[in-house]
């Protein structure tokens, strides 16, 4: 913990010019007294650190001091060579410089330490899309991600349902969800988000003064909101998506094992959200079974996630939904107590006595 404190130490007065006693006490999390003596310490092991007094005074190193990164455990390059989704950088166009980057960082490593990249390489990957999917990078992605790194606003014309809009918009950041990528930007003072894959056309917004956005020369470059954290603002966005499609409502009653299982089948959220809700209004019946009152996105979609349960959860209402489940429970019932599932098959595709055909 103390070589670590050091280290930080050290870096610290390497970023900054002077930080007094209080403030080196305040980013190490100890006490002033300890500062002084890991100072003590630095410089007993050759490191220049020295004091200056006075109200303008505090700790410094000697001018031109650098440390190398020489520091890195294995744990620290391992996780270092993990930052990084090489997929994604590579459908945004930045392989080649994420690859100068590795290389950098390993040339500087300790030579025991250099295997970090192939070790961490070999024990994890990300592969972001769902499963039976064949994502496709969208063409206008690398544009839109130099535009993010260069915060230079863009006009586009984006595709909304069936109809194609024009947007200047200022993009804020990336986000790569289930293989697909969304762009988070600001529109009219608004922060929103984007499918990449629906933008029609991009190009670089100009200065009023003129100028070939091309080149980059009178690209229109904008202020970032210090107050804007992707991270926070994907997650919001995201749970309000989430809330905003389960617009119906089903009653269900679980068994135990169908409360356990009702998360694993429906919005997860919604249904700890339903079952926690139940719980305290009263719990389970004499019988152990819950009610349950669950938001869903239609009954359609209620209906191919709610079979899922099988005779761990009922339907209870609306009374549509019930009959459908129900007419399924029948036909799948038949097609167990038929010999061989066999049956004469009626008009609609449903054999005689219920099976599925």
């Amino acid at each position: 913990m103390r070589a670590a404190r050091l280290i930080k130490m050290v870096l610290l007065l390497q970023a900054r010019p002077s930080m007094t006693g209080a403030e080196l006490a305040r980013e190490l999390e100890v006490s002033e007294r300890t500062v002084v003596r890991d100072v003590l310490s630095l410089s007993e092991a050759g490191v220049p650190v020295y004091a200056d007094r006075g109200r303008a005074g505090g700790y410094r190193l000697i001018g031109g001091y650098r440390t190398r990164l020489t520091g890195l455990g294995r744990s620290e390059a391992e996780a270092l060579f993990l930052s990084g989704v090489p997929s994604a950088l590579r459908e945004m166009g930045l392989a080649d410089a994420a690859s100068a980057a590795r290389l950098k960082v390993s040339a500087a490593l300790l030579p025991e330490l250099r295997d970090a990249a192939t070790g961490a390489a070999q024990r994890f990957h990300l592969d972001a899309p769902a499963w039976y999917q064949e994502p496709e990078t969208p063409a206008l992605l690398p544009v839109i991600a130099d535009a993010v790194w260069d915060d230079r606003r863009i006009r586009a014309r984006y595709l909304r349902k069936d109809t194609e809009v024009e947007r200047e918009l200022e993009p804020y950041g990336l986000v790569l969800k289930a293989g697909v990528w969304y762009l988070a930007a600001r529109s009219q003072g608004d922060f929103r988000v984007y499918r990449v894959d629906r933008f029609a056309a991009v190009e670089g917004a100009v200065e009023a003064t003129g100028g070939d956005a091309g080149d980059g020369g009178g690209a229109a470059r904008f202020t970032r909101d210090a107050s804007f954290g992707l991270p926070a603002f994907w997650a919001e966005r995201a749970a309000q998506f989430a809330r905003s499609i389960l617009r119906e409502e089903v009653v269900l009653r679980l068994s135990p094992r169908g409360v356990r299982q009702l998360p694993y089948v429906t919005e997860r959220a919604a249904a700890r959200e339903a079952i926690e809700t139940a719980q305290a209004a009263g719990g389970p019946d004499p019988q152990g079974r819950l009610t349950v009152t669950l938001p869903v996105e239609s009954a359609e979609v209620a209906y191919a996630q709610l079979l899922a349960l099988g005779p761990e959860g009922e339907v209870l209402a609306p009374s549509e939904l019930r009959e459908r489940c129900a007419a399924a429970a029948r036909r799948t019932a038949a097609l167990y107590t038929e010999p061989g599932g066999q049956g004469r098959v009626e008009s609609g595709g449903q054999r005689a006595g219920g099976g599925a055909a």
